[in-house]
């Protein structure tokens, strides 16, 4: 399991690298034929991780209710987001990551509700079926970031 966490903190730092390139307006900017932009896709993959692993598993989540709500499936921006919050998540990006792993060598996982992913139609059944989905849908959504940058710079 060591090589999927290397992976997720590698696609992390790699979306990291897109706050710390972009300005606030291009984190925003939701370029024609798009629906979301930079900075929705890199909240979308923290809040993700954080409902399948944890709270699926019936675990405290660190990210708000709030942050939940604004970047959860099937949510889309409904406005700018300010400097403090692109601070926020860019904080979370890789912290969470890191509890991840921790907490998943510390074996806090022991429960899990069943729930079926609506990309790919399979069924996770414990954080170890969390965790290589979670490759998978980190992967697709940092595609969308390369193509809203790229868009965004024109």
């Amino acid at each position: 399991m060591q090589f999927t966490f290397d992976v997720l903190a590698n696609i992390r730092a790699m979306a990291q690298k897109h706050i710390e390139n972009n300005t606030l307006e291009d984190l925003n900017k939701i370029p024609e034929g798009f629906n979301n932009n930079i900075i929705w896709n890199i909240a979308h993959m923290v809040v993700t991780t954080q409902v399948l692993a944890y709270k699926l598993s019936g675990l405290p989540m660190v990210v708000s209710d709030e942050m939940i709500v604004k970047y959860k499936k099937d949510s889309k921006p409904e406005g700018d987001v300010t400097q403090a919050e692109v601070d926020e998540i860019n904080g979370l990006l890789i912290s969470t990551i890191k509890q991840l792993e921790a907490d998943y060598k510390a074996g806090v996982f022991k429960n899990y509700t069943e729930y079926t992913v609506s990309t790919t139609g399979n069924t996770l059944r414990s954080i170890d079926d969390v965790l290589p989905f979670d490759l998978v849908h980190e992967g697709m959504h940092y595609g969308y970031i390369l193509a809203l940058s790229r868009a965004v710079k024109g």
